[in-house]
């Protein structure tokens, strides 16, 4: 990991994950610098998180289209020219030219256990079905919703009486830390993907890593 390594964010909301990033740059514990934030919504609090020149927002509905929006997105992302691209509360679905152009670059933290409920109401979902585990997944992004190949995921226990807000905070809790140390592994090389195969130091690994209590990453 060198301190080259250079983020773009995608968010739409508050942007805590994006402030994750911050954090833990700002200790140390990423080698990294995060080049711009890039969003749908102009009042998306995440903007607030890094200087205006670092800020880009656009509603897509001033677009012709959704090819000419997500064309001027990427070339306002391009010109941050990015190692890798997080999309992080980022409620908008990529299209493929998008996804085709930065490809490799792309990943999103997601709040379930992929390949389980992909999309929207994750926690909801879960309690629905009765689950007795719940978490987040960082996986690779493709055109399709919440499909490309998961890298690492982290659980939380269902407990007894949890509503879909109290489920949604302890997943918050392990997104942040899930996120970072992906990125750690990321801007190091160790981990690499290609053709949906993910590698560790060189080894083929065939299921996502998974985040322990000591907020490290190990194969499942």
């Amino acid at each position: 990991m060198t301190p080259s390594t250079r983020i773009a964010v995608l968010a739409s909301g508050r942007g805590s994950n994006l402030q994750a990033i911050l954090d833990a740059i700002a200790q140390g514990a990423l080698q990294a610098e995060v080049v711009g934030v890039f969003s749908d919504r102009r009042d998306a609090q995440a903007l607030q998180r890094l200087p205006a020149a670092q800020r880009w927002a656009a509603a897509p509905r001033d677009f012709a289209d959704r090819a000419a929006y997500e064309a001027a997105l990427g070339d306002a992302i391009a010109a941050s020219a990015p190692d890798w691209i997080v999309c992080a509360g980022y409620m908008r679905i990529l299209g493929e030219a998008f996804v085709a152009r930065f490809d490799g670059k792309l990943i999103n933290i997601h709040p379930s256990l992929l390949p389980l409920y992909k999309g929207l109401h994750t926690h909801a979902r879960a309690l629905e079905a009765g689950d007795t585990q719940h978490g987040a997944s960082v996986h690779f992004v493709v055109p399709e919703l919440d499909a490309g190949t998961v890298l690492a995921q982290a659980r939380v226990d269902v407990l007894p009486g949890d509503s879909p807000e109290t489920l949604a905070a302890r997943v918050l809790a392990v997104e942040h830390p899930l996120l970072i140390a992906s990125l750690q592994l990321l801007a190091s090389g160790r981990v690499t993907e290609q053709n949906a195969q993910l590698q560790l130091d060189g080894h083929p690994l065939f299921s996502p890593l998974v985040l322990d209590s000591a907020r490290m990453l190990q194969p499942a």
